[in-house]
């Protein structure tokens, strides 16, 4: 075994953070592989076995041969005949299986490119199926990466050892990125496809100020108080519902902070977008007076079954009933 294949084994152990055994493996599979196309003859052998030191830097290969009498030997690749297995256990008897060391002079430096670019494969594979196993209950979590590349104008965002994909549709209107900025994003999911497991990233999703409020409110996060509702126009405004079952708690206030100093970490996060911290109710019309402030409001009509609401406003009330651009 040649340095470079040692490099590539502590590369992929410390750094994607492969198991070491799970490496040789993935490398043993590929001399196996670099032997039969190799050796004129392997492909018949049915059964071979790679043996890899990897302090002495040396590389054997076994064949598995099936004792026989030799009477009935006929096939070289497979079988040994009784007079050459008793040399090697005078026990021997028709039926055992020996092995016996086939490497060819000077296989492990002759076989180091053949074998690399299967070992590449396997190890790529394995990392792929650890970054699923490690991220797929991690769907609903807020992670940092740095910002890697571009294609398209899909975000490759880098999570340390794994890279997670932010596709367009959940970027943010208005947020603009360079390589190298460090930001938040929310898992939205973890696919497993056909080309291997791909970590799907948003900043747009209303999930995303859900977590931030969690993190930033110990209200929300021993839930004392409850988030019942949001809705988000990404980059412009957000309205988060909140409630509270301890009458002693003011929900609304808790969410904001003292001198609005956890709602002002939430908006820096988002880059400035408004963000409506509103009380939730039971009653649709109270929720309503809610929402819409400072607006006052001089009559609300509720239609359940078609699920509207009909609000009657003086006309000096009409824009802060809409809101900025028909956000309310």
């Amino acid at each position: 075994m040649t340095n470079d294949i040692v490099a590539l084994i502590e590369y992929y152990e410390k750094e994607k953070g492969i198991d070491r055994d799970k490496v040789v493996a993935a490398l043993e599979f590929a001399f196996i592989s670099a032997y039969r196309k190799m050796v004129p003859g392997a492909e018949a052998i049915e059964t071979l076995r790679a043996e890899v030191n990897t302090k002495k830097g040396e590389t054997r290969i076994f064949a598995s041969l099936t004792v026989v009498t030799n009477e009935d030997y006929s096939d070289k690749f497979n079988e040994v005949p009784m007079t050459t297995a008793v040399k090697k256990n005078a026990d021997a008897q028709p039926g055992d299986i020996q092995e016996f060391n086939v490497t060819p002079k000077d296989f492990g430096r002759i076989a180091v490119q053949t074998a690399k670019q299967t070992m590449m494969q396997r190890l790529r594979q394995a990392e792929k199926e650890m970054i699923y196993e490690e991220f797929k209950d991690r769907a609903g979590d807020v992670v940092s990466g740095t910002v890697r590349r571009f294609e398209r104008n899909d975000v490759m965002i880098d999570l340390g050892k794994f890279e997670g994909i932010m596709p367009n549709r959940e970027r943010v209107q208005g947020e603009d990125y360079n390589i190298g900025d460090r930001i938040r994003c929310y898992v939205l999911a973890v696919e497993n496809e056909g080309r291997g497991p791909e970590i799907i990233l948003s900043r747009s999703h209303p999930n995303f100020v859900r977590r931030l409020f969690e993190a930033e409110v110990n209200e929300i996060s021993d839930r004392t108080v409850e988030i019942r509702g949001i809705a988000r126009e990404a980059g412009f405004r957000t309205k988060v519902a909140v409630w509270s079952s301890d009458p002693k708690v003011d929900p609304v206030g808790a969410c904001v902070g003292m001198r609005g100093a956890r709602v002002k970490n939430i908006v820096r996060e988002l880059n400035n977008e408004k963000v409506d911290i509103i009380r939730w109710s039971e009653d649709p019309k109270e929720f309503v007076k809610e929402a819409l402030k400072p607006a006052e409001l001089r009559s609300i009509a509720i239609d359940e079954a078609n699920k509207t609401v009909h609000v009657t406003v003086d006309e000096a009330d009409l824009s802060k009933a809409i809101g900025r651009k028909g956000q309310n």
